[in-house]
């Protein structure tokens, strides 16, 4: 069964740091990309990063949305079938449940599309108190 499991959510202040993990169990991570995406109260689920299948760019080309750019980042550990980002500089308007997502697609501008991710986590809660 596959699986993508989320953690390392929390409340935190502005300008703090967050790391989120995201381990997949039931099939090999490495042969997905893998994406970042999250859901504020009465928005809509928008894209924040992306790491492409590896492989590619030895390890993944990175996209992220322009809203992250520069403070986030994101990786992966093949060895450990898991998926991380790692969230700097955080602001109140980072609030949001965050959602790991796999997708068979390789084409790179499906990225950012969320239609185009296969298999989601449940979310992971991240609050950032001003």
């Amino acid at each position: 069964q596959v699986q993508l499991v989320e953690s390392g959510g929390g409340l935190v202040q502005a300008g703090g740091s967050l790391r989120l993990s995201c381990a997949a169990s039931g099939w090999i991570l490495s042969s997905y990309r893998m994406g970042w995406f999250r859901q504020a109260p009465g928005k809509e689920r928008e894209f924040v990063a992306s790491i492409s299948q590896s492989g590619y760019n030895s390890g993944g080309n990175t996209y992220y949305a322009d809203s992250v750019k520069g403070r986030f980042t994101i990786s992966r550990d093949n060895a450990k079938n898991m998926v991380s980002l790692q969230m700097y500089s955080l602001n109140p308007e980072d609030t949001a449940v965050y959602y790991c997502a796999a997708s068979r697609w390789s084409t790179s501008s499906y990225a950012f599309e969320a239609k185009k991710y296969d298999y989601w986590g449940q979310g992971t809660q991240v609050t950032v108190s001003s």
